[in-house]
């Protein structure tokens, strides 16, 4: 029995292998896969997701569907004109080969940041910077309120007085209120200190939920009667709204470190001495803000 256990367990693995093996070399047919040639020069999928890839901004008001067929477009439109170029000569001299060396470059510079830098700032790390920067927030509270916005204050004290025999604020507002927010029956939702104009903000902070204005409220808007529907403890941004871009400064910061890392061990010298004027102060300052607050130059 023993032995035939193991004889299935090594089936079991043969099997798994195979399997792993197939999805390989699916996905590698995947990507050979030819979906044009030119002149007899084969363009594959992964020619396409190259394109797709360095032509991102051209594509960026296109719909997805519709990116596939203009990389295509691009890359035919990229090939016969290389092949003129060719058969032109342009691709002997120096000039162009120092262009490609400057190409090769920036594609290695773009795989490095890509394979190597955005390695380093992982889902985890996202989070804790998220959870760092929540914790620096200071407690403060937020109000909803809704409010009828009137020309007059005759029309604002005629609207009290409907809420004070027991009128409904929210059919009120749908019915007079000159506002936009009338169709949400006035509602607001909820805002902090600052995002209102101040008398508003002042008589909305003041009140007492369920409450209505005992007395129009004036601002350069016209005359307001709010309703405080809540009261609560500011709610920090949720972290599925911040994580690009959290991930975005940190992306910055890991490149920044590595980029003065290979400065500071790099033989740099600028001849040129305009340009060195210009850009010494500049990589100072990017190094300053990448040190700690005891490490920053004295002024």
């Amino acid at each position: 029995m023993k032995h035939t256990s193991r004889r299935l367990s090594f089936v079991r693995l043969g099997a798994a292998a195979a399997i792993l093996a197939l999805a390989g070399t699916a996905a590698m047919a995947q990507e050979n896969a030819v979906v044009a040639t030119v002149n007899g020069q084969p363009i594959t999928e992964t020619d396409l997701e190259i394109a797709i890839s360095d032509l991102e901004q051209q594509f960026a008001q296109l719909p997805a569907e519709q990116r596939r067929a203009a990389a295509l477009s691009a890359v035919i439109e990229i090939r016969l004109l290389a092949a003129e170029a060719e058969g032109k000569g342009l691709a002997d001299g120096d000039d162009f080969a120092r262009r490609m060396d400057m190409l090769r470059q920036r594609a290695l510079h773009s795989a490095y940041i890509e394979q190597e830098v955005a390695a380093l700032v992982t889902d985890e790390a996202v989070r804790a910077r998220y959870d760092e920067e929540i914790a620096k927030i200071p407690a403060s509270e937020e109000v909803r309120a809704r409010h009828i916005l009137v020309e007059t204050e005759e029309e604002a004290r005629e609207i009290i007085k409907q809420l004070d025999e027991g009128g409904d604020f929210e059919a009120i507002a749908k019915e007079k209120s000159t506002d936009g927010a009338a169709a949400q029956g006035g509602d607001l939702g909820y805002f902090g200190a600052g995002q209102m104009v101040p008398e508003f903000e002042k008589a909305a902070f003041a009140m007492e939920v369920g409450a209505h204005s005992a007395e129009p409220v004036k601002s350069q808007f016209g005359w307001h009667v709010i309703k405080l529907e809540d009261k609560r403890a500011k709610q920090p941004p949720a972290f599925e709204q911040v994580s690009g871009q959290l991930r975005s400064v940190l992306l910055r910061d890991a490149y920044m470190k590595v980029v003065n890392d290979l400065r500071a061990a790099a033989d740099v010298e600028i001849e040129d001495e305009a340009l060195k004027a210009m850009l010494e102060p500049a990589a100072g300052e990017d190094a300053a803000e990448g040190a700690t607050p005891a490490e920053k130059p004295a002024e």
